[in-house]
């Protein structure tokens, strides 16, 4: 664990991210990060759970309904 500081942008608070967490996450600047409650804290991550869960589904209905997806690209 390692201590990050607030800084002033503008008329918001910001926080600085160092070059070794922004790789470890695979971050670039103009990314978007999300953020989740957990019962200790936040949870930062470059994937957002609620775009996961709608791939997910789809992912499963292109499973399951291969044959139609194939006819439709023809």
């Amino acid at each position: 664990m390692s201590a990050l500081k607030l800084t002033q942008i503008g008329n918001s608070v910001g926080v600085i991210l160092p070059k070794d967490v922004l790789a470890k996450l695979k971050l670039e600047k103009g990314d978007t990060v999300y953020w989740t409650e957990m019962p200790n804290g936040i949870a930062l991550t470059p994937y957002s759970s609620e775009f996961e869960a709608q791939m997910d589904a789809a992912r499963e209905i292109m499973k399951r309904r291969r044959h139609v997806l194939r006819e439709l690209a023809k």
